[in-house]
């Protein structure tokens, strides 16, 4: 019997034994560093996992107060998995403490997205209703100051299936090279268009674009301490997948969190060690990690026209815990007259729902002050960033249009569609 069949015996935690308490995951948070609610990572993550046991309840409080956003675990020289040991820690508080009814409201965003498609003009009308918001902060505690996303009033899922895709998918899979998208719940209701240019920039370079079935990657359970629920999430996911990736078909997502939770989090996080799991994991790919992955091996199309813009770009942290480096930078590099700068600034404080809730709001914005500051200076009349939540807080707190790095890939390819 292998280790990793024992329930008991998790990787994760065991990482906590590395730890030399050198605090350089606390002077990295960017939660510790605006206020005295969270003590800090090494904290009341491998310093008290010591003292933790499976039989016993939690007292850490202050874990609620962690955003999750992985830049502790990022900047650890031992290698300990600071973050996904206090989620693992927040998810047992959770279930101590019962889940109320804005985290089921909250970490079930994707239903809310498609019931809601049809009444997109009413609800977007209303949750732009200031009065509105008030009733949502002080019945649900979510909070009023917050952006929420626009539905389209329409998805990409039903895009899809109305257009040229009438081809079977064994038909498709057949075809080489392929690729499979994964779109996520934000691309498909409230930004399809983002995923139409996804598509359109893959077709470009040659790859018949399978669109298999899929669900919320799980991620905003899981970050609500929710992990048997985001596990259901999970499991359909890499069982629809898990065929791809045996084929060696490459899995490319839009969302930087979304491919974080199907990479790493499943595994590493909600202690998903099957077959499935591991061959999904091995297969994902960031929409830029894998267009510069074809530019290095000579396959990418160059056929860019200029772009005469000076843009900010911001790297949200779940991308920087895939640990790929910037690779939406070193594409824009291929763009004629295109000029994109990284902003020196850490997180933008959304952590996805985190920065939704009513306690958490000012931390959110206090945390990505210094970034919001540097992107208004910038000149600039849009900011790039590739993760959805960070877009719209940033958006909100900026003034500023921000967009997704393949919106910028696509226009330089002269690639169009409807919005």
């Amino acid at each position: 019997m292998e280790l990793r069949e024992l329930p008991y015996l998790q990787d994760t935690p065991f990482t906590a034994d590395h730890c030399v308490k050198c605090n350089v995951c606390t002077q990295a948070c960017p939660v510790a560093a605006v206020t005295d609610l969270f003590p800090g990572p090494k904290t009341v993550g491998p310093q008290a996992q010591r003292f933790r046991e499976p039989s016993l309840p939690s007292v850490d409080k202050s874990l609620d107060y962690c955003s999750s956003c992985g830049i502790c675990t990022l900047v650890c020289p031992h290698g300990v998995r600071v973050m996904e040991i206090n989620t693992q820690a927040k998810a047992k508080l959770a279930v101590e403490h019962g889940f109320n009814l804005r985290s089921w409201v909250l970490e079930h965003n994707s239903w809310w997205g498609v019931l809601g498609t049809p009444f997109a003009p009413l609800l977007n009308w209303m949750f732009g209703f200031k009065p509105f918001r008030l009733v949502l902060e002080k019945t649900l505690g979510v909070s009023s100051r917050v952006a929420f996303p626009t539905w389209a009033g329409y998805t990409f899922r039903g895009w899809w299936k109305q257009t040229k895709r009438r081809a079977s998918e064994a038909a498709q899979v057949a075809g080489a090279p392929s690729v499979v998208f994964f779109h996520g719940c934000s691309t498909n209701t409230y930004d399809p268009r983002l995923g139409k240019l996804a598509v359109k920039v893959l077709e470009h370079n040659g790859f018949n674009v399978i669109v298999p079935e899929q669900d919320c990657c799980g991620l905003p359970m899981q970050s609500n301490g929710d992990f048997a629920e985001a596990r259901k999430f999970a499991k359909r996911n890499t069982s629809s997948l898990a065929r791809f990736a045996r084929q060696g078909i490459p899995i490319v997502g839009v969302s930087g969190s979304c491919m974080t939770a199907l990479k790493n989090d499943y595994e590493h996080i909600l202690d998903m060690h099957d077959d499935e799991t591991h061959v999904v994991a091995a297969g994902v790919y960031d929409i830029s990690e894998f267009l510069l992955k074809l530019y290095l091996q000579g396959n990418l199309r160059t056929d860019f026209k200029p772009i005469d813009a000076k843009i900010p770009y911001h790297a949200p942290c779940q991308l920087k815990a895939h640990g790929f480096g910037r690779p939406a930078l070193d594409l824009f590099d291929l763009i004629p007259g295109l000029q994109v700068w990284e902003v020196d600034a850490d997180c933008c404080g959304i952590a996805g729902t985190y920065g939704y809730k009513a306690e958490k709001r000012d931390i959110a914005e206090r945390v990505g002050a210094h970034l919001f500051e540097r992107i208004r200076e910038s000149g600039a009349s849009m900011a790039v960033c590739d993760t959805e939540t960070c877009r719209w807080h940033i958006s909100q707190m900026t003034g500023k249009k921000l967009i997704h790095p393949i919106e910028l890939i696509a226009q330089a390819y002269g690639i169009t569609v409807e919005a």
